[in-house]
């Protein structure tokens, strides 16, 4: 079959389709045995770019990030693709990257007569720069990503290479940071500085307390402000 030796989408996330039943004749989607959801034809549109794609080409799309772990007949579909091997890499990118959605997506590379069915999980989620309607890559964002798929090692806190297995393990489900662990260690808290800290501020309240009721005792007492001013000191007074 002639195809593309390159194939780049970025469809509109989660429309809906038709999802009839006759196209489980069509060669685009029979070999998966389900269809997209009427109303996520996500899949619909990763298996349209894949079935054209050549057997020694590359498929990349932008996809939200529902598509790495919802079940039904999108589970069906995702595992099939992972026993064929056809995944080669899930890239987690940063929230608020493209116009008309802030949502974060992920990026999925597949590629076609791999000799091995592992994926590399990247998350590039939180490397980006704060724009002032929406965030950016870099150069150095991008080389980052671009060198991490190419080396395709473990990255602590970025990237994992995940075998066939430990992704059976986790019934198939390509959530990301089920394979990339993201967690930072708090620093241990100092409790005898944390104290000092404490009786320091307690000490600013008591002083900044004195000074303001010594400012109601300042003030003109007139028939209409007493009560207010007796009932704001007894504030302080308890």
């Amino acid at each position: 079959m002639s195809g593309y030796e390159s194939v780049l989408m970025n469809p509109p996330y989660s429309e809906k389709w038709s999802a009839s039943a006759t196209f489980l004749d069509d060669p685009r989607f029979n070999r998966y045995g389900k269809l997209a959801p009427k109303s996520k034809a996500d899949f619909a549109f990763l298996l349209h770019g894949y079935y054209h794609l050549k057997d020694s080409g590359t498929m990349a799309l932008v996809l939200p990030h529902g598509v790495l772990f919802r079940g039904a007949a999108e589970g069906a579909i995702r595992k099939k693709l992972l026993e064929d091997g056809s995944i080669d890499a899930v890239i987690g990118m940063p929230a608020n990257l493209f116009f008309g959605t802030s949502i974060p997506t992920t990026v999925i590379v597949l590629k076609k007569n791999r000799t091995t069915r592992d994926v590399l999980f990247i998350d590039a989620s939180k490397e980006f720069t704060k724009g002032k309607n929406q965030n950016k890559l870099t150069d150095d964002h991008i080389n980052k990503i671009i060198e991490t798929y190419q080396n395709r090692v473990d990255v602590d806190k970025y990237a994992h290479v995940a075998s066939f297995d430990e992704i059976k393990e986790n019934d198939f489900n390509l959530n990301i940071p089920r394979y990339v662990d993201m967690f930072e260690e708090e620093e241990p808290i100092d409790i005898i500085e944390l104290s000092k800290e404490i009786v320091t501020l307690n000490g600013e309240i008591a002083q900044s307390e004195q000074e303001f009721l010594k400012l109601l005792d300042e003030l003109k007492v007139t028939d209409d402000s007493k009560d207010i001013i007796a009932a704001t000191k007894s504030c302080f007074c308890q």
